[in-house]
């Protein structure tokens, strides 16, 4: 019996080298996009606290300090950033309960 030669390309080695080259590794480093993606996160992030101003009908006060206080309906920008704080503090109490939380289970495995 003759053995038959297993091709595993499913082109059966139609490609030329110039096109298999193509694929081959350039030497340059990949560059790091978490910077553009904490950027983006950040836009998105207040783009949707911004929409959330318009979803209220009543106009709400808030005061910063007894001094400092805006209207929901009057200064809307203060009022989104006033919301996409929130938001931002929100995440990060989650984040610090997860790593705090974390570590206490590793000095507690059972």
């Amino acid at each position: 019996m003759e053995d038959k030669k297993t091709v595993w390309s499913l082109q059966k080695n139609k490609r030329t080298q110039e096109e298999r080259d193509v694929f081959k590794p350039t030497g340059k480093a990949p560059k790091n996009k978490t910077l553009s993606y904490v950027i983006w996160a950040i836009v998105m992030l207040f783009a949707a606290s911004f929409s959330l101003t318009f979803l209220q009908e009543d106009a709400i006060d808030v005061c910063i300090t007894s001094t400092f206080c805006f209207n929901s309906k009057d200064s809307i920008g203060l009022f989104a950033l006033y919301i996409f704080i929130n938001i931002v503090v929100i995440v990060f109490a989650i984040l610090g309960a997860y790593i705090i939380g974390k570590k206490i289970g590793d000095k507690f495995k059972l």
